[in-house]
């Protein structure tokens, strides 16, 4: 299975909507520089600004307030960054942004500025209070949810060519389903804020139940390849770790459901269905844990695959952050009321709080010695 991975930089292509004309002085160089940024930008490093934000809502969840508002904080630098260098894409570089919806393995990575837009909504929320940006960062996560779905998953059904299965599946497809159960959790914890509590949570109830009924299709695919494919060590790319990290958020999603709903007459006739699912996707999340790192250490370990940075290793961070976030929601920790009463659990949300928070951090260093030593060409 082929992983065009991308790297933060590419040389663009040239022609209309490729590199800039001739430049100089430093404002020109700067500007190429900018221009090649936005040409090779993955269409997945959102997960960038996923992953910041579930550590800094899992820090905030551990005590650390500091750290969460500091975190909060680079997340809106690395947002507005990455919507800017968006846009200059479309712009100067509409060809590049076509092909990677109509590629297999790219197109899915745009959906990672859905939950990247509404996990900064939960920051801003729950670290900062601040409603009405949360708010507005629903409204536009929601509205990129529908265009994305929709636009995506057409183009990439009509498409005359398609690869094979085991050449056109990975992990990243489950980003859909993040991307889904993002807006659900968004929109539970926006229903105690104001009026229409009701609708909100019906809207979080139904795409918490699409987003389940969606992991269900992919997943049985994935398994599928996993198990009846050959599988080779550059097959087993980092978004494989979304493989939990769509059970985990799907778990946060029923949570925040249940807490959010108990003067909701809907919710409260589903609140055994919706905490059975809800641990069910737990159970199912905590299954994928050592799987996903017995087949890491086959990777890096047996088969001595290289590891060095990625962009798509901040969709391995976002996992391990969201699931602490989801298990303290469930059981309740941070002096915040549970879903659940299973405290013999609590020893879960704090140790996958640290996991996270070093895996953040080798990520973080990986970028930056990325943008300070250059870029490596390509993988076509």
């Amino acid at each position: 299975m082929s992983h065009d991975r991308g790297s933060a930089v590419e040389a663009p292509a040239g022609g209309a909507g490729g590199a800039p004309g001739p430049v100089s002085g430093t404002g020109a160089t700067a500007w190429g520089g900018i221009d090649r940024a936005a040409a090779g930008l993955h269409p997945a490093y959102f997960a960038l600004v996923m992953a910041t934000g579930i550590v800094s809502l899992a820090a905030s969840v551990q005590g650390f307030a500091a750290i969460a508002r500091g975190l909060f904080w680079l997340n809106l630098v690395f947002f507005g960054a990455l919507w800017a260098l968006t846009f200059v894409r479309i712009v100067r570089h509409r060809a590049r942004v076509i092909a990677d919806l109509k590629d297999h393995n790219r197109s899915v990575g745009f959906f990672t500025a859905v939950p990247g837009t509404c996990v900064l909504g939960s920051q801003a929320l729950l670290i900062e209070g601040a409603t009405g940006f949360a708010w507005v960062l629903w409204i536009v996560g929601a509205v990129l949810w529908l265009l994305l779905t929709y636009t995506i998953f057409t183009t990439l059904t009509v498409k005359a060519i398609k690869p094979a299965l085991a050449d056109g599946l990975n992990g990243g497809w489950l980003v859909s389903i993040v991307a889904t159960q993002s807006v659900s959790v968004l929109a539970a914890q926006l229903a105690g804020t104001g009026g229409g509590r009701e609708g909100l949570l019906f809207v979080a109830l139904t795409m918490w139940l699409g987003g389940a009924m969606l992991y269900v299709w992919i997943i049985s695919l994935i398994f599928y390849r996993y198990t009846f494919f050959p599988f080779k060590p550059s097959d087993l790319a980092p978004p494989y770790w979304i493989n939990m990290g769509a059970m985990a958020i799907s778990t946060l999603a029923g949570a925040t459901l249940l807490l959010a709903g108990k003067e909701s007459p809907l919710i409260r006739d589903l609140f055994p269905f919706i905490k059975g699912a809800t641990l069910l996707f737990w159970a199912t999340a905590t299954w994928w844990i050592p799987m996903l790192i017995i087949l890491g250490v086959w990777r890096h370990v047996v088969k001595k695959f290289p590891l060095r940075y990625d962009p798509l290793y901040w969709g391995a961070v976002f996992p391990l952050g969201m699931y602490s976030v989801a298990t303290a929601r469930m059981i309740g920790a941070g002096g915040q009321a549970g879903a659940m009463d299973l405290p013999f659990l609590n020893v879960v949300p704090p140790a996958f709080f640290y996991v996270a928070a070093g895996a953040w951090t080798l990520a973080l260093i990986g970028l930056l010695h990325r943008l300070f030593t250059g870029q490596p060409k390509p993988h076509h």
